[in-house]
């Protein structure tokens, strides 16, 4: 099942898609829903981000890969960090360069969208609490991350989580194929088969920490291949069995 977040008539709405058709929903996505009448093709309407999250967890370092290439050690445990909602943007809307910052990097990333309520879960339970899964751009100002002892400035930038384009239910996370494009030429391949702590085991985690609440995102960490974005770029985040979340970048200024 594919989920999506539309406007119609200026109104944020849930709907489920079927081929290039978009279906209302009847009820609460986070519950009980079915689906409804066709209101338009994909082609007709503006996807907006696919949930509106209280909180959005990050993980640093949850590829080998990417912990190497960084010249950091892989951590014993995640390494947590907060991106506040505002961050969020949909599929198109374009990633602001701040005028704060000279590097903002790409982060292509697997994004967990939590479906209930949850707190203290095991491993073995934690993907029952599961909404689905979507593609996530943990994008990052580099060097205020390097300037700074915390990742508040570099991270939680307005329009530095893009997300989307839909919410794919029916979907193992373990062996997906994640691709990051810049301008068309491919600068991350790898497979969330690499990475260092698993969906379940995340969730498990942050839950001993913190109540996830439905729409929550978890982003599961970025593998090899990080590098710079400049104005007028578009960046492409693509995982096998979801799709494809396309944002250019702007300058401060003209968003």
């Amino acid at each position: 099942m594919k989920l999506v977040r539309f406007l119609k008539n200026d109104q944020p709405c849930y709907g489920l898609i079927e081929g290039e058709a978009v279906y209302a929903i009847e009820g609460y996505i986070f519950g009980k829903f079915r689906q409804a009448e066709k209101v338009a093709t994909l082609t007709e309407v503006s996807l907006l981000g696919p949930c509106q999250p209280t909180k959005i967890l990050g993980v640093g370092l949850n590829y080998r890969t990417h912990a190497a290439e960084v010249g950091q050690v892989v951590p014993p445990e995640p390494l947590l960090f907060f991106k506040p909602p505002s961050s969020v943007i949909g599929p198109l809307k374009p990633i602001v360069y701040p005028l704060l910052s000279q590097q903002v990097d790409y982060e292509g990333e697997l994004a967990v969208v939590i479906g209930q309520r949850v707190r203290n879960v095991s491993p073995e339970k934690a993907r029952d609490f599961v909404l689905g899964y979507t593609c996530g751009n943990d994008v990052t100002a580099r060097d205020l991350q390097r300037q700074d002892d915390q990742w508040t400035r570099a991270k939680g930038s307005d329009t530095f989580c893009p997300l989307g384009p839909y919410i794919v239910t029916d979907l193992d996370p373990a062996h997906l194929a994640i691709r990051t494009w810049v301008n068309g030429e491919i600068r991350q391949s790898a497979s969330t088969a690499d990475m260092v702590f698993s969906v379940a085991e995340l969730i498990a985690y942050i839950s001993q920490v913190m109540t996830l609440e439905p729409g929550d995102v978890i982003l599961t960490g970025t593998p090899a291949g990080v590098g710079p974005l400049q104005p007028g770029d578009v960046v492409e985040v693509e995982i096998e069995g979801i799709g494809t979340l396309r944002n250019p970048v702007v300058s401060q200024g003209t968003r």
